[in-house]
């Protein structure tokens, strides 16, 4: 499986810029006036991971394939945007089809850069993005639990669109809900204030270490859990370099990881996301897969032949296995296990399934 980020923000707040750094392109319009994104940008990013050179390197593999993540580039939301205000419609209907939202927040002073309003306030600018989504569900809700279409509505589903809506009407926060139903119901529901969040505060190069005022103010507020600090303009010079010179220039500025990096790391633990291996002559890959995953549901990320007929999972972790130097001699040195149906993949297994036809 690969997981779909939207980058979401006010116009002109680096949307644009972050989209081009992190997946090494200009697919995406960065300019200085709002809405020069109108339809969403999607870019196809592999997901960096050491791990993989090593197990090539023990298999002799011919080749090497990354498990995926998807940034989206979204047009800019505007205060008014459940009503239709700028590409509102347009730009919620964008929004409900990602996995992870990434709120793009401006932390920066400007007089180059056109502000939608007159003054930088990370804080207002994230309420204003975050009173459009709810206003959003709270129309969807009406709509989905108006009498006519009630009764198409699934049980379980009802009851998690009811109670979202006592939240809403009560000026409760939505999230109560993560605690009392299953994720994979919720995520069903296709409510915007449920999705998982990662907030980027955009700053400038100087800032790009320790923050500035407006960091501060935003991490006061929201924490630093979810919230990361990165510079989209730094990110685009990095992407210029070449290996050597990126790490030279990163340390020179003192930046211990890339931006993309950073995000990937967030994404998979916001979502709860894991990784597997598979490892031979022919190739070693990588593949994603949800926390607790049964050994059975990470065969079918392969081909749903292998979870119809699943028997056994050969398993060996990637610290064994390249300590064993591959399969014959981690099998011959106990380190090889047999997992059955019940199996919970742990990330970095190395994994070669058996199974019927």
């Amino acid at each position: 499986m690969s997981f779909k980020c939207g980058i979401v923000g006010l116009p002109n707040v680096g949307k644009s810029t972050l989209f081009n750094a992190l997946t090494n392109s200009s697919k995406a319009q960065a300019a200085n006036f709002p809405f020069c994104t109108i339809d969403p940008n999607v870019g196809v990013v592999p997901v960096p991971d050491d791990r993989l050179k090593n197990l090539a390197k023990v298999s002799k593999s011919k080749k090497i394939i990354n498990t995926t993540i998807s940034f989206v580039d979204i047009a800019g939301l505007v205060k008014g945007a459940s009503k239709g205000e700028g590409l509102g419609n347009k730009f919620l209907s964008h929004i409900r089809e990602v996995d992870a939202i990434i709120h793009m927040i401006r932390c920066f002073d400007s007089t180059d850069i056109q502000n939608v309003n007159s003054t930088v306030d990370p804080v207002r600018d994230l309420e204003i993005i975050e009173t459009e989504m709810m206003l959003a569900d709270l129309e969807s809700l009406q709509k989905r639990l108006e009498k006519n279409n009630k009764k198409n509505v699934e049980e379980d589903q009802l009851k998690i669109l009811e109670t979202a809506l006592n939240c809403i009407n009560n000026n409760e926060d939505i999230a109560v809900l993560k605690d009392e139903f299953d994720k994979k119901q919720l995520n069903q529901s296709g409510l915007l204030s449920l999705k998982p969040k990662i907030f980027v505060c955009n700053v400038d190069e100087q800032s790009v270490q320790n923050g500035n005022d407006y960091t501060k103010a935003f991490i006061d507020k929201f924490g630093t859990e979810n919230t990361l600090i990165v510079s989209a303009d730094i990110e685009n010079q990095i992407n210029e370099l070449d290996n050597t010179e990126k790490k030279n220039y990163m340390e020179m500025i003192g930046l211990k990881e890339t931006g993309l990096n950073m995000l990937i790391q967030k994404g998979y633990k916001i979502l709860e996301l894991d990784t597997y291996f598979t490892s031979g002559p022919e190739e070693t890959r990588a593949w994603t897969i949800q926390k607790n995953c049964t050994a059975p549901k990470a065969a079918g990320e392969i081909h749903t032949d292998f979870e119809k007929g699943f028997i056994r999972a050969e398993t060996v972790s990637y610290t064994d296995f390249v300590a064993n130097d591959g399969w014959v001699n981690s099998k011959t040195n106990g380190k090889m296990r047999l997992e059955g149906k019940d199996y919970i993949v742990k990330d970095g297994d190395v994994l070669n399934f058996r199974f019927n036809t």
